[in-house]
């Protein structure tokens, strides 16, 4: 049976995960072994396929776990007993905010996402589609309640901020000129404008 930890207390799976998002970020998907991550990892080929059954897996759960928290965190956000606009600013700040938290699962997964079989991409494509729906049920919210402006349709919204972030892997460093709290300050006060009446 496989070691669940190893002397420090790490999990197996965790450390597979972290010894793969590193390859995958210097290396690239195509260019990373199975070999490469259980080295890397300090367990065996037969730990690394009791925990995940193949390398496409470990790709698939580099971008599905940050999806997670991302979505717990929306999911509090927007339950929260406040007004829209507070929900929703937090709401766009906090997903600039964990994207660059994790910009190597964010980088890996827009560079290799192809790489997926497709039953896996139409699951990780539902997983974000769950997503952008309930952020986009807060601007419908104030839409109807008229703190949003109707102008421009909410999936465009949705569309315009989601591509800000998405494109974050591409150009923010963790040496530049602004924190991740300022560029999510920035991006969700963009935002915000684009809806005001």
């Amino acid at each position: 049976m496989a070691r669940t930890t190893d002397g420090d207390g790490t999990p197996v799976p965790q450390r597979l995960l972290a010894a793969a998002t590193r390859l995958f970020a210097e290396r690239g998907y195509d260019r990373t072994s199975v070999q490469g991550i259980v080295e890397a990892a300090g367990v065996t080929k037969g730990a690394l396929y009791h925990y995940f059954g193949s390398k496409e897996d470990l790709l698939q759960e580099v971008y599905s776990r940050v999806l997670r928290l991302q979505q717990e965190r929306l999911d509090a956000y927007a339950d929260a007993d406040e007004p829209v606009e507070r929900r929703l600013r937090a709401a766009a700040a906090d997903v600039v905010v964990t994207t660059i938290d994790n910009l190597d699962d964010a980088a890996i997964f827009f560079r290799s996402m192809h790489h997926l079989s497709p039953e896996k991409n139409k699951r990780v494509r539902a997983e974000r589609r769950r997503y952008h729906e309930r952020f986009r049920a807060l601007i419908e919210e104030g839409q109807r309640g008229g703190v949003f402006s109707t102008a421009t349709p909410a999936d465009l919204v949705v569309d315009y901020h989601f591509g800000s972030v998405h494109h974050l892997s591409t150009w923010y460093r963790p040496d530049g000129p602004l924190t991740p709290q300022q560029v999510a300050d920035h991006l969700a006060d963009l935002l915000l404008r684009a809806l005001r009446p």
